[in-house]
This record gives C-alpha cells, structure tokens and sequence, in this order.
C-alpha cells in the first residue's frame, strides 16, 4: 500500500534531481539508485509537500515478526537548504496524509547531522538511535591495494587470488544483463533458507535484473571478475552527492579465495579520483554481517535515528 501519490519510476530521476543533488544528506537511502532498486519491495512512493520532497516506505526489519511498518525519510530539499517553519508545515501535512490513511506516522533514516533539524521540526515525536541502519562509510582508495597494517589480512587475501588465479575485470553493461544474472541466480541457490525468504530473494533477484538493465540510464558503477570467461563476482553502485559512492551490491563466489577482496579493488580502482567515500550501507543487525563490515575499517559510522509518533 502506497501512502503518497506517486510510485517511482526511471523518468523520476531527472524530474527529481534537484532533491538529490543538493543537499549532503550523506544517507546510501538518500541516493536515486537505491530508491529504485529497492521501489517494489520497500514499495516507495514520493510527493511533493511544500518545498520538500517527501519519501514514504515499507521498514522490512519489523515484517520479519509480522508486522508492517511504513515510515517517511526526512524531507529533501532542492535548494540545499532548509526552512525551519516550512519543514514543520511539511512534516505536519505529511503526518495528516498517513493518518488520513490509517497509518501511524514515523520519520526513519534520519542521518546524526540532520536530527536537530527534523527534531525541531517535528517535536511531537520522540527519537531513538537506529543502530541496524548506520551506514558503513570508508576511503575509497584504501581498497584499491588494502594498503596499511590494519588491512594486512584482506591484503594477503587479495594477493593470494591474484597470484593464485588467471582472470579478467571488465565494466558491467546492459547487454551483460543475462550472464550477470545467471551469476546471481547461481549465487542464490547455494542459499539454504525457509521458503519465505526465497520469495524475498526473488523479489531481489528481480530488482537487481532491472537495474542491470538499466545501469547506463541509472549512471550507476559497477564491475565484474571473470575467471575462465564466467562472471565469478560483480560490484554495483550508485551515487550519493558528488564524492561517494553507495555501493548496493557486492557478491563473489566463495571457492575463489580472495575474490571478495578482488572485486572491491577493481570497483574501487574504477572510482579513483571521482569518489572520495565509499557507502557500503548498513548491516541490518545481522552480527557476520556488522562483524565483517567492522573488519574492514570504516572512517566512519554515520548514525541514523528513528522518530516516533506519542501523540
């Protein structure tokens, strides 16, 4: 069920483009590719409320105990900046339309720089840390070579697939699609989960193909590691202001060792002079996952909060 009048579509991103571009909201969420790679099954829909652009989703992390919960991301500005009583009359309107709709109101994904701001906007709400959705942000360059004491083992891992293995890195392209997701398809049924995930595997399998499709038009990033003229790993991402890039997909085959490590180099050597920071997103409170993510040395977490309707 969508709240706001309008589903996003490829179309929307240059219709759009001033909400994105100027204004760092340093969120991977605040970046178009996300958006519409995520659109079906976050199920967004947006609408301009005032000056802002306003943003309303589907949270997954509560479906997993049955429940559904659809929340607004903080207003976007065209401008690169904000007015302090305009934001309220916006957020206000906002909260009408939800509760004209049946839905409690909550405003999700609220970066640390921001929360003054939306706090004194919306200062019926009560706001709590969001921990599963920090965003892992880290220096593009220190992965192209996993240079510094810190990453000697990602290193040595890197160094072994290279020395290892005869392969070839190429640029991903839409007329890759088929074989890119053949890989992914491949990838996915090593899985061994319930039934109900698989469906939500589907669902991003599906996400994923049209992104691939669309990559050119998106002005998404990405590469893939072909060892023996099959695709063995790919890297996706999309941007987010002028020097970072969100990466939103990251997979290799584990029976290479190292191609992990492989795959981000090449993405990140891809990048080498247009992005500065690399979002590798958040860990969704899975602990491999925050455990892996942390073993790779961000420079920074970017906190996120939460604000919740208590009256």
């Amino acid at each position: 069920m969508g709240i706001f009048k309008n589903k996003i579509k490829l179309e929307d991103k240059e219709t759009l483009r001033d909400y994105f571009d100027s204004y760092d909201y340093e969120c991977s969420g605040a970046s178009f590719s996300s958006l519409y790679m995520w659109r079906n099954i976050n199920e967004f829909t947006w609408q301009i409320i005032g000056d802002y652009l306003c943003i309303e989703g589907l949270s997954h992390l509560e479906l997993e105990d049955g429940d559904e919960v659809h929340f607004m991301m903080p207003p976007m500005t065209a401008t690169g900046t904000y007015d302090p009583e305009k934001l309220r009359l916006t957020i206000e309107e906002a909260r009408s339309i939800f509760e004209d709709a049946g839905v409690n109101f909550t405003i999700r994904l609220v970066p640390g720089h921001m929360l003054e701001l939306i706090r004194s906007a919306a200062p019926f709400m009560e706001y709590s840390e969001d921990r599963p959705n920090f965003d892992y942000v880290y220096e593009t360059m220190k992965f192209t070579e996993f240079r510094g004491r810190a990453l000697h083992s990602k290193r040595n891992h890197l160094n072994y697939f290279r020395k290892t293995y005869r392969y070839e890195c190429v640029d991903l392209k839409p007329e890759m699609t088929e074989d890119i997701m053949e890989f992914i398809r491949r990838f996915n049924s090593h899985k061994d989960i319930p039934e109900s995930e698989m469906k939500f595997l589907r669902m991003e399998e599906d996400a994923m193909e049209d992104v691939f499709r669309n990559i050119d038009l998106l002005g998404c990033e990405g590469c893939a590691v072909l060892i023996e003229g099959r695709i063995e790993a790919i890297a996706l991402g999309g941007w987010l202001g002028s020097n970072t890039i969100v990466e939103h997909i990251e997979k290799a085959n584990t029976e290479y060792r190292g191609l992990y490590q492989q795959v981000l180099s090449e993405f990140c050597s891809r990048l080498s002079g247009r992005a500065e920071y690399i979002n590798r997103e958040e860990d969704m409170d899975l602990d491999n996952l925050r455990q892996m993510k942390l073993s790779y040395k961000p420079v920074k977490l970017l906190d996120k909060y939460i604000g919740e309707t208590t009256a």
